[in-house]
Parts: C-alpha cells; sequence; structure tokens
C-alpha cells in the first residue's frame, strides 16, 4: 500500500514571520515517506490575526505579497508541489492568473474579520469560480455555512481539519454540510474515529489527507490514515488520486 505516492495536501511554509522554509518541510516529507505537497503561507504572513481590529496598510500586503510568492516561487520549481494563494481583504483577484493550484480562505473567531460585503469580495470568487480553483475555508460555523451558500457549487470547497475549527466534526456532520459533493474534507489534527465516520458515509472520493504542518506532524499525521487499514483503492484516493483530481493536475 505504501508503494503509492502521497501528497500531504495541507503544509504551512514561509521565511517572513515564522521560519518555514522548504528545506525544513522538505526533511519531514521525506522521513514520512511523502512524494508531495499543497503549500500554503502561515497566517502570521498574511495578517496580524492577534488584534480583532486590525486594519490592512502597505507593510502588510508587501508581506502577503513575499508570502504567497514564496510558495509559487516552489512550486514553478518542482514536481508534485502546489501552491495556494492566501487571501485577505485586498481581494487581489488578478493574483489568481499567476498559477495558483487553489486558495486558502482563513480566519478563527477572535480574529480580524473577512469584508464579506466588499464588491472586490465577489469579484474575486467570480474569478475563482471562472479558474475552478478550489478553496480551502477555515472560517466559524456561521460564516462556512454562509459561504459554502454563497459559493453554491461554483468551484470546490475543502473544509480542514474535518471541520474541527470550523464549529467542530460532529456539527458539521450533523449538519449533512458533506451531502453537497463538492464539499471536501483535509484529514489534518483529526481523529482517527472521525475519518472513519466520514469514509463510512461518504466514501474516500472526497476525503484529502493532510497534517497542518508545523502543527502536525506530517509522518505522524500519515501513520494516522494507514491505520485504518483501508482497501489499495480508498488509500489512494485519500493520500493522492483525490488531490490531483481536484487540482487537475
Amino acid at each position: 500500500m505504501m508503494n503509492a505516492m502521497v501528497i500531504d495536501s495541507h503544509i504551512h511554509c514561509g521565511i517572513q514571520n515564522e521560519t518555514l522554509p522548504i528545506d525544513v518541510v522538505d526533511k519531514y516529507l521525506d522521513t514520512g515517506g511523502i512524494q508531495g505537497a499543497c503549500l500554503f503561507a502561515p497566517v502570521e504572513d498574511i495578517y496580524d490575526r492577534y488584534n480583532y481590529n486590525f486594519e490592512d496598510n502597505i507593510a502588510w500586503v508587501a508581506c502577503r505579497q513575499r508570502a504567497n510568492s514564496y510558495v509559487l516561487d516552489i512550486q514553478q520549481s518542482r514536481e508534485y508541489v502546489f501552491a495556494y494563494y492566501f487571501v485577505w481583504n485586498d481581494f487581489r483577484k488578478s493574483e489568481l492568473k499567476r498559477g495558483y493550484k487553489a486558495i486558502k480562505w482563513h480566519r478563527h473567531e477572535y480574529e480580524p474579520v473577512y469584508h464579506y460585503n466588499d464588491p472586490f469580495c465577489e469579484a474575486f470568487l467570480q474569478e475563482a469560480y471562472r479558474l475552478q480553483l478550489p478553496i480551502v475555508l477555515e472560517e466559524s460555523y456561521e460564516n462556512t455555512q454562509y459561504l459554502i451558500r454563497r459559493i453554491d457549487g461554483r468551484t470546490p470547497v475543502i473544509i480542514p481539519h474535518m471541520g474541527g475549527l470550523n464549529g467542530g466534526f460532529p456539527a458539521l456532520f450533523r449538519s449533512g454540510v458533506w451531502d453537497n459533493e463538492t464539499i471536501y474534507a483535509d484529514t489534518a489534527l483529526a481523529t482517527g474515529r472521525e475519518v472513519a465516520m466520514f469514509l463510512d458515509r461518504y466514501g474516500s472520493e472526497r476525503l484529502l489527507f493532510g497534517s497542518d504542518f508545523p502543527f502536525g506532524v506530517p509522518g505522524s499525521e500519515l501513520q494516522k490514515i494507514i491505520r485504518l487499514d483501508l482497501g489499495k483503492e480508498d488509500f489512494e484516493n485519500v493520500v493522492c488520486h483525490n488531490i490531483l483530481k481536484l487540482l487537475r493536475v
């Protein structure tokens, strides 16, 4: 089973406010027997997550641009490395045409908010639909439900941690959010029981292996999937095939 290619669909990588350079990521991937990765900038390079009243400024715009460009540059020189564009409230839709494979959309309850009513937000989403870029959506429970309704199947949505930070797996599971076949989940930091529950109800075709490095260790998170003792097809779907299909690779 471990002859399958493995791609970690949830890795933070950056060199500004957090020290997570690609050479450090590579060591963890190599140790875990993982051949590829989807890279997001660290949150700390995108906005001041510790200031609920944070207002954007030129310095943060520049920091964010460097952070996103860093992972894009890695993608352009590496096979099976995929850069995600981490969006904030400037909603720079023109950036999406540079070659990013997906979008990272992230905030927690105590963090500054996305400006959902800004016309630039809608223009950004329209460009995401046009380019068919999946959106990794980590938001409050209410905003997760709101944005899924707003997107309305026009591009795939990935809920990280199986919803652990989107109101919790039990709440999303009970709500039937994954009944919508355009909504995916990643396994980063979820429990084996939660992964098994998802697989039992929805099968293996909308589940993505991820670690949330540096918060999870890629090799250890992969062992969690291996311990489920899935059949070959299901295992390969989760660790490789689904993400490649979703990113149209």
